[in-house]
């Protein structure tokens, strides 16, 4: 099946994805994410005009580190702010030509989803456990390739992912929130 986005076989091993937890380091975890990565903006619990303009400081940044910026909300509002993409479950999201689409996937129906509406790429999580939600159910390296393996897109691995997990799980591209924020390499 070909990409949907022209520019999706050329997509970054590395994510880095915002967070309130990883707010106050964002712009050095941006600065120190390997040039040409990608950069997913959510902070979800800042209201509309503070969303917009921290996004604004952030992609100031990661444009000059030549990352690709994708924001998690509607393709309407990621034109408006100046997007590459827009990011979310399946269900919520409308493909463009335009926007690189990457869709979020925890189980087999929602890579089945991602696969029906074409996403460019589709972020299966959690891989491993994660601050994000602790005590949830992780799927492991065996269960997340089965997942994989099912994706008509190119597959990133989330959730609990750090540069040491990355090496054991012998994938190509992940993201982060933590693994990516800090010193670790663990």
């Amino acid at each position: 099946m070909p990409l949907r986005h022209p520019q999706s076989r050329f997509l970054p091993p590395r994510w880095l994805l915002s967070d309130q937890r990883n707010d106050t380091v964002l712009e050095r975890a941006l600065e120190r994410l390997p040039e040409g990565g990608g950069f997913i903006y959510r902070h979800y619990h800042l209201p509309p005009q503070q969303r917009l303009a921290r996004f604004r400081q952030l992609a100031a940044i990661a444009r000059r580190r030549g990352h690709w910026v994708v924001l998690a909300d509607s393709a309407l509002t990621a034109r408006e702010w100046g997007a590459d993409g827009i990011y979310g479950a399946p269900r919520s999201l409308y493909p463009t030509r335009d926007l690189l689409t990457l869709a979020t996937a925890h189980d087999m129906a929602e890579v089945a989803q991602a696969n029906r509406m074409h996403a460019d790429a589709v972020l299966i999580s959690p891989v491993f456990a994660t601050q994000s939600h602790p005590g949830a159910d992780v799927l492991g390296p065996m269960r997340f390739r089965r997942l994989a393996a099912h994706a008509a897109m190119p597959v990133i691995a989330l959730g609990g992912m750090t540069p040491a997990s990355a090496r054991r799980l012998q994938w190509p591209r992940w993201a982060a929130i933590d693994g990516l924020s800090g010193d670790t390499d663990s």
